[in-house]
């Protein structure tokens, strides 16, 4: 009989793997074609019982698809992140390293497009705690007097639009070093305390 841990660990894995499935399939497919039968085949999963197991909803699924992306970003900006000292810099590796992400894992970025140009009722948290981790970084710049006074919710939407713009944009072939630069460039420009 397996442990409690063994049998959540099981679970994890498990759900994981359905959600990269659906990410996948997402990103191939497009929302429309996205069933519970196309992720089976993709998952190699015999039974589509496995997924309404693990996930009550095609919206549950999709909320895992997007924590999923949010997660994997996190961890591939993190080293990038915690390397940079100081506001500007932050700012920078936090650009580059989104972009870099972008150019990288393009069926993430693609499976989340899916569902957000389809309405789906899912990701507004995510959303909303990427732009409190981006107030704070401004906010936190302000304190330092690297950045200038403006309204840290206006700045952090406003990054997070941008990026999420041009991210078909680099996806489509777009220089990723080249976009990236050109961004720092524009919120540099933009918050830098001095002119």
């Amino acid at each position: 009989m397996r442990s409690p841990g063994t049998r959540q660990a099981a679970t994890e894995a498990r759900r994981a793997q359905i959600a990269s499935a659906a990410i996948a399939v997402l990103a191939e497919r497009g929302y429309a074609e996205t069933t519970f039968e196309a992720i089976c085949e993709h998952a190699g999963l015999s039974s589509k019982r496995l997924i309404t197991y693990h996930f009550s909803s095609k919206d549950r699924l999709f909320e895992a698809v997007v924590q999923q992306v949010v997660a994997d970003a996190a961890t591939f900006m993190r080293p990038a992140l915690e390397a940079a000292r100081g506001a500007r810099a932050q700012l920078e590796a936090f650009i580059r390293s989104n972009i870099a992400f972008v150019a990288r894992h393009p069926g993430h970025v693609r499976a989340v497009q899916q569902i957000a140009f389809n309405q789906a009722p899912v990701g507004g948290q995510e959303r909303d705690a990427a732009i409190a981790r981006l107030v704070a970084l401004f906010a936190d710049g302000q304190r330092t007097g690297a950045f200038r006074t403006f309204d840290c919710t206006v700045m952090g939407a406003a990054l997070r639009a941008s990026i999420d713009t041009m991210a078909e944009r680099v996806i489509d072939g777009l220089d990723p070093d080249v976009c990236a630069s050109e961004l720092f460039e524009l919120f540099d420009r933009a918050t830098r305390a001095e002119p």
